[in-house]
C-alpha cells in the first residue's frame, strides 16, 4: 500500500504577488507592502530584496531610496489579500480531501501516489493550476513529514532549477540534503534553541537529526524530540482538519492622526470592539472578559504620557456585540484622560470559550447586575510598564440579551457584512467620518470584494 505524503504548499511573496495580479505596472519591478499606517516593510519582491530592502525597514527612512529605484510601494489591503488567500486555498481543495490551512499563504496537504501519477507529476499540475486560476505563484515542498515537507519547500522556493516543486519522500540522499539546510531554518527550532545548538556544535539540520534522543530529550524537551524524529522521516504532527480557536482576540490599531477627544476615542474603541466582537462569533466562542488598553505614542517624549487598561468581568460569556459594546464604553470611560495625545487603543477579549458550552448559573438567569458605572479608582495606569490590570465585575446589562432573537440578529448582521462588504450595516457609534483611522495612502483597490472597485478592461 502506497503511503500518503504531505506537501506544504506556500505562495511566494504572497502579499507582493496579490498587488502584481492586478496591476501589471507592479510587474518585474521592485514592490514593498507596508505595515499598519503605512509603517515599516512587512512584504518584499524578489526584486526589492535583490537591491538590499529588508523586512520591517521604517518606511519613510527610505522614501528617498524608493524613489531612486522605482520601488512600488503599497500600503497593506487585507481585504484583498484574504480573498486571494481563499481562492487559492479552495483551488488546492480540488486535489485533496485532507487539508490543512496552516496560514494566510501556506497549506499542508495529504497527497498520495498512484501507479500513473508521481507526486511531482501532481505537485506541478496543482502549482499550475494555481497560477491560472488565481495568479499567485506558489512552492510545492513534499516529504514523509511536515518538518521534512518544510524543509522541501524551501529547497524548491530557492533553487530555480526545480520550477518550484521539491519531493523529499523518496530521497536516498536526505543526510546530504540537510546538511545544506542550517538549524535555524529547520520548523520549530527558534533563537534560543539555535544558540543552544551551537554552543555545541550543531549547525545543520543533518547533525540535529543525528543528536542521541536521551540528550535532546533532555536539552531540547519532548518537542524538541518531536522534531528530531519527523528529520528522521517518522511523522509526529498529524493533519489537523480544523484550526484551533483562538483563546484571545485582539483588535488593535495605531492612530493615523493623534487622538485627542473623547469623542474620537469613543468611535475607535467601538468599531475594535465591533471587529473582535465579528471574530469570536466566526469561530463559535463566547468571551467572558474585555480588556480596553489606550496609550499615547512613546517615541514622541517631550509630550505628556499616559497608558491605562481596564477589565471588565462580563456576566454572563457572550459574543453579543450590544452588551461587548456596553462593557469597553465604561471601561474607556474610566481609564480616559482629557489633555493627551493618544496614539493607539486596543480591545482584547479572553476567556473564551465554545459558544455551544456556555454554563449558566441559576442567579445569571434570574438576576441582573447593578447599574451603575465602573469605579474609576479600580483603574490601572502603565500598561507599557507590564503592571497588571484590574478586573471588575460588569455593570452591563443582563443574560437576556443573549436570547435568541439578539442572537438572530447577530447572524442577521455578519450575514450581510460577508455578503455586501465590512461595515455595510455598522453601529453610528464608530463614527462616519472616523479621521483617527490607520493611513493608508498607497492602498490598492479591493479588486475582488468590493462592487465599486473592481479593476477595469480598457
Amino acid at each position: 500500500m502506497m503511503r500518503k505524503m504531505f506537501a506544504l504548499v506556500d505562495c511566494n511573496n504572497f502579499y507582493a504577488s496579490c498587488e502584481r495580479v492586478f496591476d501589471p505596472s507592479a510587474r518585474d519591478v521592485p514592490v514593498v507592502v507596508l505595515s499598519n499606517n503605512d509603517g515599516c516593510v512587512i512584504a518584499r519582491s524578489p526584486e526589492a530584496k535583490a537591491i538590499g530592502v529588508r523586512m520591517a525597514e521604517p518606511a519613510f527612512k527610505r522614501k528617498g531610496f524608493f524613489a531612486r529605484h522605482g520601488v512600488r510601494v503599497f500600503s497593506s489591503n487585507y481585504a484583498l489579500y484574504g480573498d486571494m488567500s481563499r481562492r487559492v486555498m479552495d483551488t488546492l481543495g480540488r486535489f485533496t480531501p485532507r487539508m490543512e490551512v496552516y496560514s494566510i499563504d501556506e497549506a499542508f496537504l495529504h497527497l498520495k501516489p498512484t501507479p500513473d501519477r508521481s507526486l511531482q507529476a501532481q505537485a506541478s499540475e496543482m502549482r499550475e493550476t494555481v497560477r491560472r486560476w488565481t495568479g499567485i505563484t506558489v512552492s510545492v515542498g513534499i516529504g514523509p513529514t511536515k518538518t521534512l515537507a518544510k524543509v522541501a519547500n524551501r529547497i524548491a522556493k530557492n533553487t530555480p532549477k526545480m520550477h518550484g516543486v521539491c519531493d523529499l519522500s523518496c530521497s536516498t540522499n536526505l543526510g546530504k540534503v540537510l546538511e545544506g539546510v542550517h538549524v535555524s531554518d529547520v520548523w520549530g527550532i527558534g533563537r534560543r534553541i539555535t544558540k543552544k545548538l551551537a554552543a555545541v556544535g550543531v549547525t545543520n539540520a543533518r547533525q540535529l537529526r543525528d543528536l542521541p534522543d536521551p540528550w535532546v530529550k533532555k536539552r531540547l524537551t519532548a518537542t524538541g524530540l518531536m522534531t528530531v524524529w519527523e528529520l528522521r522521516g517518522r511523522s509526529c504532527i498529524p493533519l489537523e482538519d480544523a484550526p484551533a480557536s483562538k483563546k484571545a482576540i485582539v483588535t488593535s490599531r495605531s492612530f493615523g492622526k493623534p487622538v485627542t477627544t473623547w469623542t474620537q476615542m469613543r468611535e475607535a474603541v467601538t468599531a475594535y470592539t465591533a471587529r473582535a466582537a465579528e471574530k469570536l462569533r466566526a469561530q463559535n466562542g463566547v468571551a467572558g472578559q474585555l480588556m480596553v488598553y489606550l496609550l499615547t505614542n512613546p517615541h514622541r517624549p517631550e509630550l505628556p504620557q499616559y497608558s491605562n487598561s481596564r477589565t471588565v468581568r462580563l456576566p454572563v460569556p457572550t459574543d453579543h456585540t450590544p452588551t461587548l459594546l456596553a462593557a469597553a464604553g465604561d471601561a474607556t470611560s474610566a481609564i480616559y484622560k482629557a489633555g493627551f495625545s493618544y496614539k493607539k487603543a486596543g480591545v482584547m477579549l479572553t476567556d473564551i470559550q465554545n459558544a455551544d458550552a456556555r454554563q449558566l448559573s441559576l442567579l445569571d438567569l434570574t438576576a441582573a447586575p447593578a447599574a451603575g458605572k465602573v469605579p474609576s479608582s479600580s483603574s490601572q495606569n502603565g500598561v507599557r510598564q507590564g503592571q497588571t490590570t484590574n478586573q471588575q465585575e460588569s455593570n452591563q446589562k443582563s443574560p437576556q440579551q443573549d436570547m435568541p432573537r439578539q442572537q438572530a440578529l447577530m447572524q442577521a448582521l455578519d450575514a450581510t457584512n460577508s455578503k455586501w462588504g465590512r461595515d455595510t450595516v455598522t453601529y453610528a457609534a464608530t463614527g462616519l467620518g472616523r479621521a483617527w483611522k490607520m493611513r493608508q495612502n498607497h492602498k490598492s483597490p479591493r479588486y475582488t470584494t468590493n462592487w465599486e472597485e473592481l479593476p477595469l478592461v480598457d
